[in-house]
């Protein structure tokens, strides 16, 4: 068994399909999907669609909650491009995304970490920046949830982490956006340091899960453009360097 690991996509529709093409390279059993799936200055609907076409087993994520839950003027601004351009049936199909799936019996997908799509469950922020959270951090954090592998997206940080217990949990990155910065809890950037679009692929073996974290180019500059044409220069800065 193969799967394709897809998360974060932010309606980068270019970056989207330069890691479909990649997958197709490479085969895989399944193609799944983690979240934040249309929010940012890009293409939302296109994205949408072309999700939707696949029907590849999907989660919702935080922003996908917020499109159902939040009004415009208490939306960001990416959630509210989306929220003004996404049509009836973009809105029925996220409502009907659960928020976590067991994809086998084996195999959980989440946004964040289990029961909550807004932890940053790999990776801990002090006041000094984002670290790679400590076992003793990410098991706090886990809720008791066990599972030989479990998949979950949300930092944009591709991360691969053994639990001491046994198990794997792999972050494949972020699609579509390398970099942001955020207010919550505190000020602080999350980075990727190149403009690429990320995935992973895991495979099941005789000795267990292996994963691999996936690099792929496409036109980032055009994704910038884009970006600066809706008037999001922090957009195009990140796409373009994978800094924020």
């Amino acid at each position: 068994m193969r799967i394709a690991i897809l998360s974060d996509i932010h309606g980068n529709i270019a970056a989207l399909d330069a890691v479909l093409d990649n997958v197709a390279g490479r085969g895989a059993d399944a193609i799944v999907n983690l979240g934040d799936i249309v929010s940012g200055p890009l293409s939302p609907c296109e994205t949408a669609d072309r999700l939707m076409a696949l029907n590849l087993p999907t989660i919702r994520g935080n922003h996908e909650r917020q499109l159902l839950t939040r009004y415009p003027g208490h939306m960001g601004a990416s959630d509210r491009y989306a929220d003004a351009v996404l049509q009836p049936r973009h809105r029925d199909w996220i409502a009907s995304l659960p928020e976590s799936l067991w994809l086998a019996d084996d195999v959980l997908m989440v946004h964040g970490a289990p029961g909550d799509d807004l932890c940053y469950w790999l990776e801990t922020l002090d006041p000094a920046g984002l670290r790679p959270a400590t076992a003793t951090e990410l098991e706090a954090r886990a809720g008791g949830v066990a599972a030989p592998l479990i998949l979950c997206g949300h930092t944009h940080i591709p991360r691969i982490h053994h639990r001491p217990g046994g198990g794997m949990i792999v972050n494949p990155g972020s699609v579509g956006l390398p970099a942001y910065d955020d207010d919550h809890p505190i000020p602080h950037k999350v980075e990727t340091g190149s403009p690429h679009a990320r995935y992973a692929i895991v495979e099941q073996t005789a000795g267990g899960w292996t994963a691999e974290l996936i690099a792929v180019g496409y036109d980032w500059d055009a994704a910038a453009r884009a970006a600066e044409a809706h008037g999001r220069a922090d957009w195009a800065a990140a796409l373009r360097t994978g800094r924020a």
